[in-house]
């Protein structure tokens, strides 16, 4: 393949002619190396040192950190993070990388992790994009040993190749793509708030502790065995010869959605004519989560906001037809108050593994219901908070790919920044 002027071809791929390449080890001032092998008791007031799991976080906390005696983190001051170091993930969550602030500066490390200590001539910021390039993520999961539980070795890790430009190039790089960051994170921040704001008002407007102007009187407090029927026993997801095809809403469906559209359902099973008419999804129908490994996942819901005539509710779901005309949306938000949520948390039955609540307990449960024109004013606040969510959403995912497009082009050389 013909490398165009100025460019050219290197174990990393093609990269501008006045960049070099180097081993992650030459890259580092000093030996890369993992940390405290056991580490002992947590000792408050001790040297804190980072676990694979403290790097769940964009940034590295001290304050959520365990810490070990000062003796054992002498014994490994090899790997004594300092200022501008980088904490890489061996293994778990491998490829992960960190940077070390100055809070964090004085810490030592776990043996699931590395430190990275970039020498003179790499910029610890411009250090840390690299590491995140999609090419050295790749080459660690390509070193990388095992199958469920994957880990790298020092020594592979070592003979990783990155790309360096000269400083002021990595400086432009790294601004560039920190600026877009601070804007992702800013939109996750924003998100986080716009959702705990909606989860306030749902709160207070579904309770009736919050009124809507013009509206008044008093709710009903409903049984869900006296507002429809509750069904379960639903499609196992096996195909056979004998039977028609249906498309299943799965737990993970009502899981994750508040709507189920049919274009949202891609599970293809088989079931015998009568019970595909049995577990029919038809519009407004709603979907409980009967049973979980947890108490908190029981009674989740999302509403069919159509009907789906090939689809059918799978054996780890139920389903409430009601026989009341409630506003459609209104039935996606009525099901999510804590009040609610803690009736299915509370009548659950048990044994610390799996969860599960019976359609005698179902019907049981109770649920606030205003007149249906309140019921229609409801729905469309908090209808036009998610719709304001699902923007938010949107734009993050897109900056989220601009991100990823910039981090291919700027940590490549193929759009220039100097």
């Amino acid at each position: 393949m013909e490398v165009r002027a100025g460019y050219k071809q290197t174990e990393v791929g093609v990269i501008p002619e006045e960049w070099h390449v180097s081993s992650l080890q030459d890259a580092c001032q000093e030996a890369i190396t993992y940390g405290i092998v056991q580490c002992g008791p947590h000792i408050r007031g001790g040297v804190p040192y980072v676990r694979v799991s403290d790097m769940d976080k964009p940034e590295l906390d001290v304050d959520g950190m365990l810490r070990t005696t000062p003796a054992i983190a002498a014994r490994f001051s090899r790997s004594t993070v300092q200022s501008g170091d980088l904490v890489y993930a061996l293994r778990g969550k491998l490829g992960e990388v960190r940077q070390v602030g100055r809070s964090v500066a004085g810490a030592n490390l776990t043996q699931g992790t590395a430190r990275l200590s970039p020498r003179e001539g790499v910029i610890s910021n411009y250090f840390k994009w690299a590491m995140r390039s999609s090419r050295v993520v790749r080459q660690a999961e390509i070193e990388a040993k095992g199958t469920t539980f994957r880990e790298i070795t020092l020594a592979d890790l070592r003979r990783i190749c990155l790309p360096i430009p000269h400083i002021p190039e990595q400086r432009a790089i790294a601004a560039a793509l920190s600026d877009v960051d601070a804007l992702m994170d800013g939109l996750e921040r924003l998100i986080a708030k716009k959702r705990d704001l909606k989860q306030a008002a749902m709160q207070q407007l579904l309770t009736g502790q919050t009124r809507l102007p013009g509206f008044s009187g008093e709710w009903e407090v409903k049984r869900l065995g006296d507002v429809g029927e509750i069904s379960s026993a639903g499609v196992d997801k096996k195909l056979r010869p004998d039977e028609a095809p249906v498309r299943l809403v799965n737990y993970l469906d009502v899981y994750r959605k508040d709507f189920i559209y049919s274009k949202d359902l891609n599970h293809w099973v088989t079931a015998p004519p009568h019970q595909a008419r049995r577990c029919a999804v038809q519009k407004g129908d709603v979907f409980f989560t009967p049973t979980s490994e947890t108490r908190d996942d029981i009674g989740l819901s999302a509403v069919a906001m159509e009907g789906i005539p090939d689809a059918a509710y799978s054996y780890h779901v139920a389903r409430l037809r009601l026989r009341e005309p409630w506003d459609l949306r209104f039935r996606t938000y009525a099901f999510k108050t804590r009040a609610f949520l803690d009736q299915a948390e509370t009548l659950c039955d048990g044994n610390g593994t799996r969860y599960v609540i019976s359609q005698g307990k179902f019907r049981g449960m109770t649920v606030q219901v205003p007149p249906i024109p309140e019921q229609t004013a409801i729905a469309a606040v908090l209808a036009d908070m998610d719709a304001e969510l699902s923007a938010l959403v949107a734009r993050r995912d897109k900056t989220r790919d601009v991100k990823q497009a910039m981090m291919q082009e700027l940590l490549t050389g193929r759009t220039r920044l100097v």
